[in-house]
């Protein structure tokens, strides 16, 4: 069965969010670490994975994202407190 996660990207000051879907969340921290893609996540330096929500299936971890964004920056801040208090950087072994 294969994984799929939502998950919240900030930067060092926690200035800014990026709300992402991936179904290989190590390379994909490779690529926001690294800054390999163009965008969002590269322009604002949002390096540390604070929220990560596995889903079983494509269809849910692509729901709950745009769920996510539809959120206010509040209602993410609070989700991200409520499992991440000290917004340690998530991020797995080896997406350095």
């Amino acid at each position: 069965m294969k994984n799929f996660y939502t998950y919240i990207l900030t930067n060092e000051s926690h200035t800014t969010l990026y709300v992402g879907v991936t179904n290989d969340i190590e390379r994909r921290m490779y690529e926001h670490k690294h800054e390999l893609n163009e965008g969002f996540s590269k322009r604002y330096h949002l390096h540390f994975l604070v929220l990560l929500e596995r889903h079983d299936n494509e269809r849910a971890a692509i729901a709950r994202e745009k769920s996510l964004k539809g959120k206010s920056r509040a209602k993410k801040i609070e989700l991200i407190k409520e499992s991440n208090p000290d917004w340690v950087d998530l991020s797995p072994q080896g997406s350095f």
